[in-house]
């Protein structure tokens, strides 16, 4: 395979370390409002916590990696590079987790086995990306790789025999799984959602109340299935350089297509922000409230999840999926 050395210019830099610093305080956020309200510390949350701390080590190598814009097969291009690698690929098995947890616990109604899988979603979603970085890192397969399908970052040595193999095993094959797997779960999620929407809205007059709170669960559980959507939306575009590659095609050089790859690889934890922090009403006016009082009350309750003027708020039960979420 030719190597087709793309130029990342100055611009395009500058745009994928807004998106790594942007993604970085989003993940950081999701984590800081599940470690501070204990009522927001729910099964699926802490699943996207999880997911988080793969974005914000992603985050924080892909920015060194731009930052530098390596040219050569230097320590810390290995270094950065088998970060990448191993947070990458755990934020595939971790997107993974949550929809086949959502689908457990939605579609078959099975609570115990749902929460019984999360200790294999640990053993699955860290032990096997850390198992492959090894691998490739003690073969020599990290390093520079000419940011043929990177965007100045290392990944797969462009010196490596087999390079498409172990770009394949190194992300690539795991990504192209996940495209295959999330539709389908997520499809089957928004269909058992639906039919329960009709079923319920048939008691709605007699039900109100009930209806209401499961309403709102339902919403949680909608916007949670929208991981899977935000992962692909994203992902694609380093799918379809590395297609282009393999083509050997020049359009691979395409500048924006290089902005949205390099985008797309580093902002998954800003957009899971935006859609379970900003775009979460009660998350959301809690965290505002929170840091309205801390700005102008050192001592206020309110910075430590209640507040004096209002009614203290029922902790739900852990087990269940978070309303709040909706």
């Amino acid at each position: 395979m030719a190597v087709l050395r793309t130029e990342v210019f100055l611009y395009e830099r500058a745009v994928i370390l807004i998106s790594c610093f942007l993604s970085f305080l989003g993940s950081c956020l999701i984590i800081f409002t599940y470690m501070l309200w204990a009522d927001l510390r729910t099964k699926p949350r802490k699943l996207l916590v999880f997911l988080s701390v793969a974005d914000l080590l992603s985050a924080v190598s892909y920015f060194y990696g731009v930052l530098r814009d390596f040219d050569s097969d230097s320590w810390d291009c290995v270094l950065q590079g088998s970060v990448s690698t191993f947070a990458n690929t755990s934020s595939f098995f971790w997107t993974v987790a949550v929809a086949i947890y959502l689908y457990i616990f939605i579609v078959r109604s099975d609570q115990r086995t749902a929460n019984g899988l999360l200790l294999w979603f640990h053993i699955i979603s860290w032990c096997v990306p850390l198992g492959i970085t090894i691998a490739a890192v003690s073969l020599q397969k990290i390093g520079y790789d000419a940011s043929n399908v990177s965007v100045g970052w290392c990944w797969v040595s462009i010196n490596a025999s087999d390079q498409i193999l172990w770009m394949l095993l190194t992300g690539k094959v795991w990504e192209i799984l996940a495209y295959i797997t999330l539709p389908i779960l997520y499809i089957l999620i928004k269909k058992h959602i639906k039919t329960a929407h009709a079923a319920l809205s048939e008691y709605r007059p007699i039900l109100a109340a009930n209806s209401m709170s499961q309403f709102q669960s339902s919403m949680a559980d909608t916007k949670l299935t929208l991981i899977p959507v935000i992962f692909i939306a994203l992902r694609i575009w380093s799918t379809i350089r590395f297609v282009l590659t393999l083509a050997e095609s020049p359009a691979v050089q395409n500048p924006m297509l290089v902005i949205l790859h390099g985008v797309g690889n580093t902002f998954q934890g800003g957009a899971n922000c935006i859609m379970f922090v900003l775009c979460t009403q009660v998350v959301r006016s809690r965290l505002a409230s929170a840091l309205c009082c801390c700005r102008y009350e050192a001592g206020c309750t309110c910075c430590r999840g209640s507040d004096s003027n209002q009614q203290p708020v029922e902790t739900p039960r852990t087990d269940e999926l978070p309303v709040c979420l909706g």
